[in-house]
């Protein structure tokens, strides 16, 4: 998570798919109904030192970022903040995360990958509250967590990966977070995907004041490609 000046915040991607936020329409061949076991989901997952152009996966030596300690408020707006399941009406029934980076880039761009799976009917559910959060807290919110807040001043639709039009749905989001002396913004990337039963989100994020642009589309569509192949 994003430490400059004191803030923290999350991130997902952009490019060249429909329109943002637009759902894709279903894909029956994308993923079984079934939830996946974490054993799958590790499967479909980057492994460790595993590299992605000039990127490369890692496993979170502690518990990854955006878990139960981050929160929303409004709570309208969670689902933009985490996921995790202990502050989500949504309880994953298995979870895979990874970190994608440059490890030798300390002040590079950070890509948290977070394969989740649910039980019938949940995920579609994780993408209808993610919209409303998108709708609802497009002026700002108030991200917490024990030790820091965030502000977010906006959030706005972003583009969507070109991949997106072969899942079920697909949301993707830009916010602008203000430093904890409100004088600085930085940009952060939210991208969701859903495929059946299982959600993959991606969040990008720089320690440094400039606009990223969104998440590298080279990890979002090795990520896809990967999780698709064990599918078909």
């Amino acid at each position: 998570m994003v430490t400059l000046v004191g803030v923290t915040g999350c991130g997902g991607g952009e490019g060249g798919g429909d329109k943002a936020g637009k759902s894709t329409g279903p894909s029956p061949s994308a993923a079984p109904a079934a939830g996946l076991t974490e054993s799958q989901l590790t499967s479909v997952a980057f492994t460790d030192g595993e590299r992605v152009g000039t990127y490369t996966a890692s496993d979170y030596t502690l518990d990854g970022p955006l878990g139960d300690d981050y929160t929303a408020t409004p709570a309208v707006c969670q689902p933009l903040v985490s996921l995790a399941g202990d502050v989500s009406d949504y309880d994953p029934t298995a979870q895979v995360q990874r970190k994608v980076d440059v490890p030798e880039e300390m002040l590079g761009v950070t890509v948290d990958v977070t394969l989740r799976s649910y039980g019938k009917g949940e995920a579609a559910k994780v993408m209808l509250s993610l919209d409303k959060a998108g709708r609802d807290c497009a002026g700002g919110l108030t991200e917490e967590r024990a030790v820091a807040r965030a502000t977010y001043e906006k959030v706005e639709p972003t583009g969507l990966p070109a991949f997106a039009a072969e899942a079920d749905e697909a949301k993707a989001y830009r916010f602008t977070v203000l430093d904890v002396k409100g004088k600085l913004k930085l940009y952060e990337y939210l991208t969701v995907v859903r495929a059946g039963s299982t959600t993959i989100a991606f969040r990008g994020e720089i320690l440094d004041t400039k606009d990223i642009g969104g998440v590298p589309q080279d990890i979002m569509a090795a990520q896809w490609k990967k999780f698709r192949a064990a599918q078909t």
